[in-house]
């Protein structure tokens, strides 16, 4: 009988560094910038990303320093699990949080990286850089079949 892996018997909280960091699938989505309705509580993801998001790999082009470049950039933490309901329904710190399991393509269960892209989970080939939008102008790049509650 196999032993079942981290992901499956761990909690977030139980989870080592480079497990915790294991998890990120790499697919972009929760470096897209969102919009609030501040009336509705929705949140609704845009097509555009931040500025460090390589949109032909969906990484980040400064991880470790990231947040010194982009202050608003959102390091996930175990402290914010309760709040991990914005991040997209596919993402592993959602599901392992929610106690779900990993998709078939995730890269933990594939074996392979490029899987979340296959599987068409990730932001690339379809996003813009916020170095090339005005944010004036986010409203119009709103991603409408993507919202979260």
């Amino acid at each position: 009988m196999s032993e079942k892996p981290f992901w499956a018997t761990k909690t977030l909280a139980e989870m080592t560094a480079e497990e915790w960091e294991s998890l990120c699938d790499r697919c972009g989505r929760c470096c897209l910038h969102k919009l609030e309705d501040e009336d509705t509580d929705v949140v609704y993801y845009t097509t555009v990303a931040c500025k460090l998001l390589d949109t032909s790999s969906c990484q980040c082009k400064d991880y470790p320093n990231r947040k010194d470049i982009v202050p608003e950039c959102t390091v996930l933490t175990l402290k914010d699990v309760e709040q991990f309901q914005w991040l997209p329904e596919t993402c592993a710190y959602r599901l392992i949080s929610e106690k779900k399991p990993l998709f078939e393509w995730h890269p933990l269960i594939s074996g392979f990286g490029e899987s979340v892209h296959q599987a068409g989970i990730s932001v690339k080939g379809w996003v813009h850089s916020e170095n090339d939008i005005a944010e004036d102008d986010l409203e119009d790049y709103i991603i409408p079949h993507i919202m979260i509650r």
